[in-house]
Formats: C-alpha cells, sequence, structure tokens
C-alpha cells in the first residue's frame, strides 16, 4: 500500500527521513498518472456529494515555499467546485482572537458531502505560536500573563485539544487527511532565489521568508513534536517528500484514492421503487416531446 510508505511512524525522527521521492519517474509520466488518479478522486467527490452522509477534510502544513498551493491547484482540478471549499489561515483577526484558537477553523470545516481544504491549518496554534510564543498574547488567555508560560505543559494540553477537535470529527463522518510536505532547507533556498531572481514571481517574496528561515531547526523541531503527538488512527500524518513538487502532487492524490476507494458503500441514493419503475416512460416522454 503507497499510503503505508508515507505514513508517520509514532518514533520518527524528521531530520532522517528524504524530502526526495524514491521513484524515479520522468515528468511526462507524472503529468499523465496524475491526471488518472485526479479524475478517480473527482469520481469519488461525485458519490460523495450524492451519498451527502460524509465530509472529507484535507490538510495541508509546510514550510514556506513547500508548494502547498500549486499542490492544491493540480490535485483537485477535475473537482466540481461546489462539492469543494478551500481556505487559507493566514494571521487572526481581531474577531478570531476574541474566540478560542479553534473557533475560526471550525466555522470553516466541510458540510457532509463536501471536500475541505486547509491550506495551514489548525496546527499553526502549535507550530508559528510554540516558534513565537509572544503571538500568544494576542489570545488573552485566562492566566497566561508573558511568553514564558507557554511551557512543556502548556503544548501537551493543545496537542490534546487537537486531537479530541479530530476525533470529534471523525466521529460525526468527516475523514481527515493531514498531509506535511517535507522539503529541504536547500531545496527552500532555490525556490526563494527563483522568486527573487524571476520578476513576475517576487511578488510572492517578503522579507519575512528570510528571518522565517533563519528559525528553521526550530520549526522543525515543532512539526516532529506536533506530528508525533497528533498522529492517530482517524487523523494519520503522511510526511510527503517535497522536493519534487510534482511527484509530491502525485503521492498526495494516490493516498487520497488509495484510502478513499476503501469506502465502498459511498454511492449515489438509490431512486424510490415507483419513480425507478417510471424511467422508460420518463424517458419516452421526453423522447416523443
Amino acid at each position: 500500500m503507497l499510503s503505508e510508505d508515507y505514513l508517520a511512524k509514532n518514533n520518527f525522527e524528521l531530520s532522517k527521513l528524504s524530502t526526495c521521492s524514491i521513484d524515479a519517474l520522468s515528468k511526462k509520466e507524472v503529468k499523465k498518472e496524475l491526471a488518472i488518479v485526479r479524475r478517480e478522486l473527482a469520481e469519488f467527490q461525485t458519490r460523495l456529494y450524492a451519498h451527502d452522509k460524509h465530509a472529507v477534510l484535507v490538510c495541508f502544513q509546510g514550510m514556506d515555499t513547500s508548494g502547498k498551493d500549486s499542490l492544491i491547484r493540480e490535485v483537485f482540478k477535475d473537482f466540481n467546485v461546489r462539492g469543494v471549499v478551500q481556505h487559507s489561515f493566514k494571521v487572526p483577526t481581531d474577531l478570531e482572537l476574541s474566540h478560542g484558537y479553534l473557533w475560526r477553523h471550525y466555522v470553516a470545516l466541510p458540510s457532509k458531502g463536501h471536500f475541505g481544504i486547509f491550506n495551514r491549518t489548525h496546527y499553526e496554534n502549535v507550530l508559528v505560536t510554540r516558534v513565537h510564543p509572544e503571538y500568544l498574547m494576542a489570545e488573552k488567555l485566562p492566566g497566561f500573563d508573558s511568553p514564558e508560560d507557554a511551557d512543556e505543559d502548556f503544548w501537551q494540553m493543545r496537542y490534546q485539544q487537537i486531537n479530541n477537535f479530530e476525533k470529534e470529527l471523525t466521529e460525526n463522518g468527516t475523514f481527515i487527511f493531514k498531509f506535511f510536505l517535507n522539503l529541504s532547507k536547500e531545496e527552500q533556498k532555490n525556490r526563494l532565489l527563483r522568486r527573487l531572481h524571476l520578476p513576475e514571481k517576487n511578488w510572492k517574496f517578503s522579507e519575512d521568508d528570510l528571518k522565517e528561515r533563519k528559525l528553521w531547526d526550530k520549526y522543525m523541531l515543532c512539526y516532529e513534536e506536533a506530528i508525533k503527538n497528533t498522529n492517530t488512527k482517524n487523523a494519520p500524518w503522511y510526511v510527503i517528500p517535497a522536493d519534487d513538487k510534482p511527484m509530491a502532487r502525485l503521492i498526495v492524490a494516490k493516498v487520497l484514492v488509495e484510502t478513499l476507494s476503501k469506502f465502498k458503500d459511498i454511492l449515489p441514493p438509490q431512486l424510490d421503487e415507483e419513480t425507478s419503475g417510471k424511467i422508460n416512460e420518463y424517458i419516452a416522454a421526453l423522447e416523443n416531446e
């Protein structure tokens, strides 16, 4: 099973995982195979929409330039837009900060019959805020008086809250996929340089990208801890080699199709007996207009 190759193990070390795919396919082969898998995924979306009893939440995390935006565009491009919604979570607004940190994620969840895609996710609350605990002050947490209050017990509490959040979702019919796009520091450098060298890409660059890059090791540690503490049976993490963008897209698409195809009961509802028995009558009526 391909999906098992990329499942995070609870004792894994991020530094020992390759950021390059073991499959040596040409770009042409990858493009052709992705087109096939993408259609299979779109066909499942149609059945999910008609079945209307389950939702799918696909979460993407990764460092800047890891390819989240282009992956989402390429993997889900055959979807019917009425059955999918994408959210990109950025710096919380004043309204969002006036609620608990999970509130803005709750209100963005997909309804039954729909795919929801989170581009950056609720995990920002144990990643960015762990690297920059001073950001937590804006949440006005009771008993939280300084960034130093974000001790190990605090983060363990948040991991448990996230696990509870996801457990509630899965128990109510949502399938959750969590993908970490595992990019090497060297490849990030190349992609940042590309943004600077190409005028049409300049708009993607921010000086903050370089500031955050200096904290690379700290981010990797926080990712590893977050994945280990929230890697559950019903909401597992997949660590995807992301140095090769086309291969990363294909792997994600394959994992989704391989896993979702197991749910054989997700089918369009059957017509009632009376309507079904009159199909030929309806056909004749239309053809004889």
